[in-house]
């Protein structure tokens, strides 16, 4: 109470002797769950009058128009747990409560319990009146398959994809438990996987909830995926998912995938990912005593490759810190580990030069990127072999399509998915960002590799980015808008008609 009284703003006058405190109160209207209603605030005005105090005499006169009782008892109004209007509707309410349930399960690396979160999404499926099947294409890595049939299955279908699991956390660093699915007073919910991606598989299924209570009914069948292992490479997930059977049953037309936050007033979408590779490259050379100066020893030659690795990281991070090129649009190099020297009991012998000695990058393509270049660039100057210098380039995943095509979804008007996505966005309310690449990658290459549209995208705006993160949180309104834009996407695109296509 005494801090929601202390007054915002105060002015002073001296008339006649007499000294006149004038005050502004602002006082938040909050509802039962501590949370601040839309409804907005209370703006109260009191007044003390008393003999200017110059002369030392001690007040004699007080006059409060709004009394301190009048106050308390306007306080107990507006801030009773059950009085004023609640932020959210009950169902609402309801769908931040599954989506905090979800939430809670513990999907994280090394040991995600996938069976649980596969049982949650079954339920809600069932609830909502979905076909659905589990998968699996690994021992205990079930993958969810839901559908609602349209009313031409002919049709190529649409596909919503989400990723049960999620990157570890860090515990102490966190403001609430990473698995707790807090909601603080702002309306700020903190759990692992709150951006990526759970909170788009939650509003997937409120969507699909929504658009069926509404009497809607879809020309195209729907199928939501939710697969296990995105956040450690998808081999056992959505790679093998994309190889099989009953995915090529499916006959998808276009896929909508995970995207990012936008710290921004518009959403994000993402045509493309880069694609990850990793290099290692090894060196040898004569061993020596370490006052020795000599050529085409394994660190000196090691070191040759690390700086030329260094100088063509450097041209191509300038392009962005230019602004001539995104962070997406060119090839990432970072430096991940280094291996070399002699052990010892006390840590490494420091007066001898190794024989061998390695050093691993981190390596991002974009789909402009040709990595026929880039190998020849490895060979001819980051580990020459010349310099008796080795290297291992491993892909992880695809480059290119089936036709051999960069791994990349038109963003025009020759695309008619991209059309009818754009003009969903604008029916929601929402704003589009320029189209981008994105800087890590996902599920959606698989998709691609296969020649099918997809995109990436979260409904989230003005939200911070925080995926693998600590603090990792999404607001309640964010939340409950994406699940208003998916019933504007999933009506559009599952309605287009046959000869758009």
């Amino acid at each position: 109470m005494k801090k929601l009284l202390t007054p915002r703003r105060r002015q002073s006058t001296r008339r006649r002797g007499v000294k006149t405190e004038r005050f502004f109160f602002f006082l938040p209207i909050f509802n039962g769950k501590g949370a601040k209603n839309k409804s907005g605030n209370i703006y109260l005005f009191g007044q003390i009058d008393t003999p200017d105090l110059v002369g030392g005499d001690p007040p004699t006169m007080l006059h409060l128009p709004v009394t301190v009782f009048t106050l308390f008892l306007m306080l107990l109004s507006f801030h009773s747990p059950t009085a004023g209007a609640a932020s959210f509707s009950q169902q609402e309410e309801e769908q931040i409560e599954r989506f905090q349930r979800y939430l809670r399960i513990r999907t994280a690396h090394p040991n995600p319990d996938y069976a649980a979160a596969a049982a949650f999404l079954l339920a809600e499926a069932r609830s909502i009146g979905l076909r659905d099947v589990s998968l699996e294409f690994a021992a205990g890595k079930p993958l969810v398959l839901l559908s609602w049939i349209g009313s031409d299955p002919s049709l190529p279908s649409l596909l919503l994809n989400s990723h049960m699991d999620s990157v570890p956390a860090e515990p102490s660093r966190w403001l609430h438990p990473p698995f707790a699915a807090v909601r603080d007073a702002e309306g700020r919910i903190f759990a692992r996987g709150a951006q990526d991606d759970k909170c788009i598989a939650v509003q997937y299924l409120e969507a699909i909830r929504n658009l069926k209570a509404s009497g809607f009914a879809p020309l195209r069948s729907i199928h939501v995926s939710l697969v296990p292992d995105e956040e450690i490479g998808g081999d056992d997930g959505a790679a093998k998912f994309s190889a099989s059977e009953q995915f090529r049953e499916l006959n998808i037309g276009f896929m909508l995938d995970e995207g990012q936050a936008s710290p921004k007033d518009e959403f994000r979408v993402f045509y493309a990912d880069r694609s990850p590779l990793s290099l290692i490259v090894t060196a040898v050379g004569a061993p020596g005593h370490g006052s020795r100066m000599y050529d085409g020893g394994a660190m000196e030659n090691l070191m040759d490759c690390v700086e030329a690795a260094a100088k063509f990281r450097a041209s191509q991070f300038d392009q962005v810190k230019h602004g001539s090129k995104a962070n997406s649009e060119v090839i990432s190099v970072n430096p991940v580990y280094m291996k070399a020297g002699t052990p010892s009991s006390t840590g490494f012998v420091m007066n001898m030069q190794p024989s061998e000695a390695e050093v691993g990058f981190d390596l991002r393509l974009p789909p402009t990127a040709d990595i026929d270049l880039l190998k020849k660039r490895i060979e001819e100057e980051w580990a020459p072999s010349i310099k008796n210098l080795t290297y291992k380039l491993i892909q992880k995943g695809p480059i290119r399509d089936n036709k051999g095509r960069p791994l990349a979804t038109p963003t025009d008007e020759s695309n008619p998915w991209w059309s009818a996505f754009k003009q969903a966005i604008l029916a929601s309310g929402g704003k589009l960002a320029r189209p981008e690449i994105l800087s890590s990658t996902t599920d959606a290459r698989f998709m691609r590799q296969m020649g099918i549209p997809t995109l990436g995208f979260s409904p989230m705006k003005n939200t911070p980015i925080l995926l693998h993160d600590h603090n990792e949180f999404l607001m309640d309104s964010v939340f409950l808008n994406g699940i208003k834009v998916y019933e504007q996407v999933i009506s559009a695109l599952s309605s287009l008609p046959e000869t758009s296509v």
